[in-house]
């Protein structure tokens, strides 16, 4: 078929729909009779006497595929090598399957981790590569095994080549069969898609999803890239400074941000800062201390309390006429236009040092004048699209 066919495409479509029909209702860790299958107990690990995990607590249940999100240095490696068996913790309770791990070598554990190096070895075939884990297995079972694998990660018929044979994505799926082969109970993928191009980096997280689905384990992903955790994970935990400020679905560490921190971290966000001029029923009114006006968003904070609203460049609505009296408006000029193909973010300076961004979906406007640098522009965005976030 046709990559690029209307079949094709709709094939695709329904596989996404069907993805994220099974993503969306699969949710054990809203069950409290649920049992995770790993479990972080307040678990801490020092370097030169400085907690590079501090204090986590944290569970991941089986099938889920969770992403833990952070900048380098925030902790996140060091707890999945703890979790692996490289690193021992210095204070608390590692449990996988009920069972604390802790003390135990990495090799007596149901654990294997993919590298983000992929450490492939180069004097063996792609086959004796996926073959390396498969101790104890005798060789016709090892055989059937790895072409099992092979078709698996879609290598059919490569299995006699070396890695230096490879593309960088053929390698990385060698690398993902090697490490899936021997049946663990838990994958663990440390950055595993950052030596791929964008293109192909944003085809294979497709695929890390329909693989974690059809064989039914339990992936754990590192990443610095948020997009790459938003598109794979059913949850994320994001990290910083060795703790985790935040655990949810993608949609609602997205939407709902804990903390300024998280909300700055995911994606493009205005911060509007302000005073709380009244709060109750879930919404709350600042006035801006930048020149923004009353502003309303979803949230609570104290009256008279110093706080921050939040709002995606793409809940920002762009007018080039002022738009009927209201709260949540503000005027200035356009000082940058970044054209993204499928998005325009325009960069709007509001008042002196201040600016605002908003994003629009590049669909057909026939009807509409065209934005250009240096236009005077007013924008508005609805009550429930900001939130409210304490200081």
């Amino acid at each position: 078929m046709d990559p690029c066919s209307d079949g094709a495409l709709n094939a695709l479509s329904q596989t996404l729909r069907q993805v994220g029909a099974i993503r969306s209702s699969f949710a054990p860790w809203e069950d409290p009779s649920a049992v995770p299958l790993v479990r972080f107990d307040r678990v801490v690990k020092r370097f030169d006497g400085q907690p590079a995990v501090d204090r986590i607590d944290l569970a991941i249940y089986e099938r889920e595929f969770f992403a833990l999100l952070g900048p380098s240095g925030c902790g996140k490696t060091t707890l999945m090598r703890m979790l692996a068996g490289f690193e021992t913790p210095d204070e608390g309770r590692i449990f996988l399957d009920g069972k604390d791990v802790a003390a135990l070598p990495p090799h007596e554990r149901p654990v294997h981790m993919m590298f983000q190096s992929y450490a492939l070895f180069p004097h063996l075939s792609v086959a004796q590569n996926i073959a390396f884990g498969l101790k104890g297995v005798d060789r016709k079972g090892r055989a059937d095994r790895v072409e099992e694998m092979l078709s698996l990660v879609k290598l059919d018929g490569l299995g006699g080549r070396k890695p230096s044979q490879l593309s960088g994505g053929q390698r990385q799926r060698v690398a993902l069969a090697r490490a899936i082969a021997p049946k663990p109970r838990i994958l663990l993928l440390d950055e595993p898609l950052a030596a791929l191009d964008k293109k192909l980096r944003e085809e294979t997280r497709f695929e890390l999803m329909n693989l974690q689905h059809t064989l039914g384990m339990t992936f754990l992903i590192v990443t610095h890239d948020q997009e790459e955790a938003m598109v794979t994970a059913d949850r994320i935990a994001v990290m910083r400074q060795g703790q985790i400020v935040q655990v949810g679905r993608p949609a609602e560490v997205y939407e709902a941000p804990a903390n300024r921190y998280v909300a700055d971290f995911i994606g493009e966000v205005n911060l509007f800062e302000g005073v709380v001029q009244s709060s109750a029923n879930g919404g709350v009114t600042l006035k801006s201390s930048d020149g923004a006006g009353g502003l309303i968003g979803l949230g609570e904070a104290a009256v008279g309390a110093t706080a921050w609203l939040a709002v995606r460049p793409e809940k920002m609505v762009l007018h080039q006429d002022p738009p009927p009296a209201g709260p949540n408006q503000l005027e200035g000029v356009v000082a940058d236009i970044a054209y993204l193909g499928d998005w325009t973010t325009y960069v709007v300076e509001t008042t002196p040092g201040r600016t605002v961004r908003a994003a629009q979906a590049n669909v057909a406007r026939t009807a509409e004048r065209p934005v250009g640098w240096d236009d005077r522009v007013w924008l508005s965005f609805a009550p429930d699209a900001g939130v409210v976030l304490d200081a």
